[in-house]
């Protein structure tokens, strides 16, 4: 008999439980926002951020839809690091700017040189398109000369509400993914400049 007057307790008690954990979900969902979208390496975004007067949450999301934060990432395509850039974008990226020790092996392996890589080539990309950052972000994916041929012909007009105009699938998948992420982040980390 003692075990029937258990189970109903038991039942009890976890059904408590799950009515607390339900409301925490509800009253602290930036906390559970922030758990199911993390970011890492905030000192290293946020520094590059500042020396290339970029958003710290536009650089989390090309990194979280780049390499999910894995700082020695290779794409079946061969683009390296946490930012998947392309080893001969690396190079000429290299050459425009003092980076002092950092080399192309660098960046493909450790996070703080693959973010300052990164970072350098989207304000590259975002000067390029005036600030655009839907067009900065198919560049990113694409390429600069891909994306103004795309609207030099016609083909795209640069207009997130097109986007689905972009030839490339991966590249169309890739902006929304990325403007996807930086609203997230943009609502989760709000006092993160």
């Amino acid at each position: 008999m003692s075990k029937k007057r258990t189970r109903p307790k038991r039942k009890r008690w976890f059904l408590a439980l799950l009515l607390i954990v339900i409301a925490l979900l509800f009253f602290r969902s930036e906390w559970l926002g922030k758990m199911v979208y993390p970011i890492q390496y905030q000192e290293e975004i946020q520094s590059n951020a500042d020396r290339y007067a970029i958003d710290p949450r536009l650089i989390a999301a090309v990194i979280r839809v780049e390499s999910n934060f894995e700082p020695d990432a290779v794409s079946p395509k061969g683009a390296i690091g946490i930012m998947q850039i392309m080893p001969d974008t690396a190079e000429w990226i290299l050459k425009q700017e003092d980076f002092g020790s950092i080399t192309t092996k660098q960046a493909g392996e450790r996070a703080d040189a693959g973010i300052r890589l990164g970072a350098w080539y989207l304000n590259e990309l975002l000067r390029q398109f005036d600030g655009d950052m839907v067009k900065s972000l198919a560049a990113y994916n694409a390429g600069p000369g891909k994306v103004k041929q795309w609207i030099r012909e016609g083909t795209w007009d640069g207009r997130e509400e097109t986007l689905e105009d972009i030839p490339y699938g991966e590249t169309r998948r890739y902006v929304q993914k990325v403007l996807f992420y930086h609203k997230k982040y943009d609502e989760l980390y709000d006092n993160w400049s």
